[in-house]
């Protein structure tokens, strides 16, 4: 067992043995790794006010924080965090209470805010602030601070972001093997 995994309120991170946890990370509560999920090392995840979902085939790189907001009078949910299925989260980015799509990449050191809804194949420049409540719509790369749509993707950029997710599960494989 990864001594990296933590319970909140008895409630421990969930995952099958396909999902590669990196030892120099924390993941604490309720969170859901699915299928060929990777988490990288330095990646802290809690899941205590609220509940963490990862997608089939996604991973989370190096350093990137995760977090969600609690669930109150005037937010009845709050803002849980959901990513979908071959959803590359680069080094060092941050993600708070939002929804991110399938075929999503988040750049490194990008910051994606409480609300924001991300939909399906979308790219997120390095760097980019995605502020609260906005959504980024299917087909196109934004960027900036606050980010701003910038053009629509090219064919090989969407083939591009289901390759990437699986150079991550390659990747993972060798590490689980190792």
């Amino acid at each position: 067992m990864v001594q990296s995994l933590r319970a909140y309120k008895g409630i421990s991170p969930q995952f099958d043995s396909s999902v590669y946890i990196d030892e120099a990370c924390v993941l604490v509560g309720d969170i859901r790794l699915a299928t060929d999920a990777s988490i990288w090392p330095l990646v802290a995840a809690r899941g205590d006010v609220n509940v963490i979902r990862i997608g089939e085939r996604s991973n989370v790189q190096d350093g990137s924080v995760l977090h969600v907001t609690r669930k109150s009078a005037a937010k009845p949910n709050g803002h849980p965090l959901i990513i979908g299925d071959d959803v590359t989260i680069g080094h060092k980015a941050m993600l708070h209470g939002c929804q991110v799509g399938n075929r999503v990449l988040v750049g490194m050191g990008a910051v994606i805010l409480d609300g924001v809804v991300i939909e399906d194949d979308v790219m997120v420049a390095a760097g980019s602030v995605v502020p609260p409540n906005k959504t980024l719509v299917s087909g196109f790369l934004y960027m900036g601070n606050p980010c701003k749509q910038a053009r629509a993707l090219t064919d090989a950029e969407i083939a591009f972001l289901a390759q990437s997710a699986d150079n991550y599960v390659r990747l993972k494989n060798e590490y689980l093997q190792d």
